[in-house]
């Protein structure tokens, strides 16, 4: 069949080293399922990095071995719009570092059509939550609680001209909320609908859809441990496309390495009929490389 004896030979290895490969990942996507149920199949390729297997046919076998996520629908409204007027201070915002502005949301969850409440506040700029709270109403209590923890990760000399940005919901409108913030130097910001607070949105979505759905959470003190869990997760260990790849905390770190003229933006802005786009720079990130200054930001 004029088929080298070598050429069977080496045929036969790289199929031996598919077969090695795909065996061991499997059991890395088992433990990395365990951890971040929501995990999805090219996210596992991305991390995983197999040698033998490129993305279209790592996808492709993942899927028909069971790895397809299923996505949960929200549909439940956790904030009541109030009279509260206060002005959208981010929107066209240029952000250029961390601890510049803050998001703020409310998301439910739902145990035997018991409903609890998850408040989380995330950093726009590195897409770090920095605070949150569960609890089994909506009241400011839970909000101050989340904000408590933030403000503790914030050094007081950053929270000049920092920025709090909500929707209208009335715990972030509470006395004791905006005194809380006030009291630390930082602009409350409010905004007119979901759009407005994207960021605080997609992290709801995320720990929601990607972690709490996909565990076996019966009860308020299980919600609780699984929830700081899955921030832990999602800060330390959770890719983000956004960051080119990195985690919160990488992100956060690589940044403190980086000159003034050298550091990524993210540009918030929104159009005539207030649909929210963002605009990022962030490069792609490699330590052994000399990261270049950015001119033009790269819409997403």
């Amino acid at each position: 069949m004029n088929i080298s004896k070598q050429a069977v030979y080496q045929a036969r290895q790289r199929q031996l080293n598919f077969d090695t490969e795909l065996m061991e990942s499997i059991s890395q996507a088992d433990i990395m399922r365990k951890d971040h149920p929501g995990c999805g199949v090219e996210k596992m390729y991305k991390t995983l990095k197999p040698k033998y297997m490129g993305r279209d046919k790592f996808c492709e076998i993942f899927m028909d071995l069971g790895y397809r996520i299923r996505t949960i629908k929200n549909y439940r409204r956790t904030t009541t719009p109030t009279h509260l007027k206060y002005p959208n201070l981010i929107e066209g915002m240029m952000v250029t570092r961390p601890s510049q502005v803050i998001q703020s949301d409310i998301t439910y969850f739902d145990i035997e059509d018991e409903f609890y409440y998850i408040v989380f506040i995330i950093d726009v700029y590195t897409r770090e939550i920095i605070g949150y709270n569960v609890s089994n109403n909506m009241r400011k209590e839970s909000n101050i609680k989340a904000l408590k923890m933030a403000l503790k990760q914030i050094n007081p000399s950053d929270r000049r001209n920092m920025i709090h940005h909500s929707d209208r919901g009335s715990q972030n409108g509470s006395d004791a909320y905006k005194k809380m913030l006030k009291n630390a130097g930082i602009k409350l910001s409010m905004g007119l609908i979901a759009q407005d607070n994207a960021f605080a949105e997609r992290v709801n979505g995320t720990i929601k859809n990607e972690y709490l759905k996909l565990w076996h959470i019966n009860n308020l003190k299980t919600l609780k441990a699984k929830t700081k869990k899955a921030v832990e997760h999602y800060n330390t260990k959770r890719q983000h496309d956004s960051l080119k790849g990195k985690t919160p905390k990488e992100f956060k770190n690589y940044f403190l390495s980086l000159n003034t003229q050298k550091r990524p933006m993210v540009i918030i802005y929104a159009d005539g009929n207030y649909k929210v786009k963002v605009a990022l720079s962030h490069q792609d990130f490699n330590p052994k490389e000399e990261p270049q200054a950015h001119n033009c930001p790269i819409e997403l």
